[in-house]
């Protein structure tokens, strides 16, 4: 029930003691103010962790081969394991039920590439169809590779959306144009942009087969990927993830004679284990965020409730006074409470706008890799009001009990 005497009371109060209700109020707003600015930063690095994984399919698994670490079945090691078509197509057939997307890759690194009098280095891959997919590459213009493409050996291009503002400066078409790679001539048949920025934009994908004809590389493979047809649980995924790369592991190892406990050889690399143990770590740096900032709100309502024993204390003889009259234990409480919960709300309240202020204006110039828009959102805000509200409450019960408690004949006799 609405009062207005018992409000003009708290203001009182607070009028005549300002410097100390500022300073308690100091210590609460700090501690909402601290927790919203480190829950901001958490969920900075939570959108730059699945902005990374944002650059190629959230569910990739990517393998490729590399040097021998170890000696085995009478081979040295130091042995270049080279993978081939072979090796893709068993695994494509032997997993056909399981795979959602696969491809092998062939690649050149600094391929030169000339358009007219313009030119640039940049990394040109032998692909699948489905590697639009795997790469999340979005078309800007024209069309992907497809599999008549590849059959056919067709000497057609899709380039990075950085190549194409490289090489074709006045904006002009691209498409049905002509790119000499290394002196051979492709046409232009796609532009992509990709999720991972002009450093992914700064390559060409060609047919698989063409790549390898025209660059003398026979069957030669450089890496595979592939992503798995999705489960009902993202525990299941992993659980799939993980059996499928140990396949994928043994059958190469077995097939290149290769030591089972060498690592250097076969190299891979699974987006969702990778996800899982980055939002694994997200979710216990957010857990000790919120840990330091429980505490620090704790430490100021500590200061709230001690600055309430304290004015509980000057207002003995009116408490006795109060009760002599004729006050319930509840009225006393329920006095000492509102201007606990009163003080608690308007600084809490006061330091999580700060923080939401501080979010909203430098979280747009803090743009790393692994930290992108520092935000909290709605109902973070609903929870750290709800954390006001019961903090507030803590913090005046005990002075509040203290306060029902004391003896009218005590409270007369108090100097």
């Amino acid at each position: 029930m609405f009062s207005l005497e018992r409000w003009q009371e708290i203001f009182e109060t607070i009028r005549k003691n300002k410097l100390r209700t500022l300073l308690t109020g100091i210590s609460v707003a700090s501690g909402i103010f601290i927790l919203v600015i480190l829950l901001g930063v958490g969920q900075g690095m939570q959108n730059g962790i699945s902005k990374e994984f944002e650059q190629d399919a959230s569910n990739r698994i990517s393998i490729w081969s590399n040097v021998t670490s170890k000696s085995h079945k009478g081979l040295n090691p130091g042995r270049y394991i080279q993978m081939t078509n072979e090796d893709f197509d068993f695994l494509k057939l032997k997993h056909e039920d399981e795979l959602e997307y696969k491809s092998s890759v062939n690649r050149i690194w600094g391929g030169l590439v000339n358009y007219k009098k313009e030119s640039g280095t940049y990394r040109v891959e032998g692909v699948a169809p489905d590697y639009q997919f795997l790469e999340n590459a979005k078309m800007v213009a024209g069309r992907f590779l497809n599999e008549d493409d590849n059959k056919g050996v067709e000497k057609y291009a899709v380039i990075g959306n950085k190549v194409y503002t490289d090489l074709f400066k006045s904006g002009e078409e691209a498409i049905g144009e002509y790119i000499q790679i290394r002196g051979i001539n492709f046409k232009v048949i796609g532009v992509f942009s990709d999720p991972g920025g002009e450093r992914e934009e700064t390559r060409i994908f060609l047919p698989l087969f063409t790549h390898q004809r025209v660059f003398n590389q026979a069957d030669k493979i450089r890496s595979m990927a592939f992503t798995l047809k999705p489960e009902a649980t993202f525990e299941e995924a992993v659980a799939a993830s993980k059996q499928f790369t140990a396949d994928l592991e043994n059958y190469l190892k077995a097939k290149h004679i290769i030591a089972p406990d060498d690592e250097s050889a076969i190299g891979i690399n699974n987006s969702l284990e990778n996800a899982k143990r980055f939002y694994q770590l997200i979710f216990m740096i957010k857990s000790f965020f919120w840990w330091v900032g429980i505490c620090t709100i704790i430490a100021g309502v500590v200061g709230v409730s001690n600055i309430m024993l304290i004015i509980v204390k000057e207002r003995t003889k009116e408490i006795g006074i109060r009760k002599a009259l004729g006050a319930m234990p509840g009225a006393i409480i329920g006095m000492i409470l509102q201007e606990a919960i009163f003080v608690t709300a308007m600084a809490g309240f006061a330091g999580l706008i700060g923080g939401l202020l501080l979010l909203e204006f430098v979280a747009p110039m803090v743009q790393t890799d692994f930290i992108q828009n520092p935000s909290v959102n709605f109902n973070v805000a609903i929870t750290t009001v709800i954390i006001l509200i019961v903090a507030g409450a803590l913090a005046g019960f005990i002075p509040a009990w203290r306060a029902a408690r004391i003896k009218p004949i005590v409270a007369l006799r108090d100097e």
